[in-house]
């Protein structure tokens, strides 16, 4: 843990360390607890469902937070080195890619309360500069969610569907293969003729 600590801020003070390992160690020990104590009385369903949307919101921010980055860099591959110094304002975005810019809610701090949303960034790829490349690709992140749900979902219907018209569909004594006899005849007519 030290060295995580140690390379995610080189860059940073000493004195900028222990607050952020105290409320690290904090919420851990608080989500630890948390499971611990509500583990056997929660439902596990609720749980999964809980954090894996939370985990798709995660992806969604990177996915759309790496785009934002390559577009970002051939802004500054064009403006020059010039345009990363500049902060949150004229000259640090490309206008002619830009669907928004906010002077407020930089994630990189600028004495703003950029802390704040440094934490939105982080999780869910906040930007206070979005690019049309950023946000047509959080949107197409979330498509290709729902058309996977959709397809599972049709997928796991038709099963059930095939399911209950095949239910126990191994071969019985009567000689009925597949949920059908040798004549192709459904099992359920059979068992009403011979039943």
């Amino acid at each position: 843990m030290k060295s995580f600590i140690a390379g995610v801020g080189l860059g940073l003070p000493a004195t900028s360390f222990p607050l952020a390992v105290i409320c690290g160690l904090g919420a851990g020990a608080l989500v630890g607890y948390l499971i611990y104590r509500f583990g056997t009385t929660a439902s596990l369903q609720l749980f999964l469902v809980v954090s894996t949307c939370f985990l798709y919101l995660v992806a969604a921010g990177l996915f759309s937070k790496g785009v934002w980055f390559l577009e970002q860099n051939e802004w500054v591959k064009l403006a020059g080195e010039g345009a990363v110094e500049a902060g949150s304002g004229p000259g640090s975005y490309d206008i002619r890619k830009s669907v928004w810019h906010v002077n407020c809610c930089n994630p990189d701090g600028n004495g703003d309360g950029g802390s704040g949303w440094g934490i939105f960034n982080a999780l869910f790829g906040w930007q206070n500069s979005a690019t049309y490349g950023s946000v047509i690709s959080y949107n197409l992140y979330w498509l290709a969610v729902i058309v996977g749900f959709l397809v599972l979902g049709f997928r796991e219907k038709r099963a059930k569907a095939a399911g209950g018209a095949d239910a126990g569909s191994e071969t019985s004594d009567s000689g009925v293969v597949g949920g059908k006899d040798e004549a192709g005849v459904p099992r359920a007519a059979v068992r009403e003729v011979e039943g």
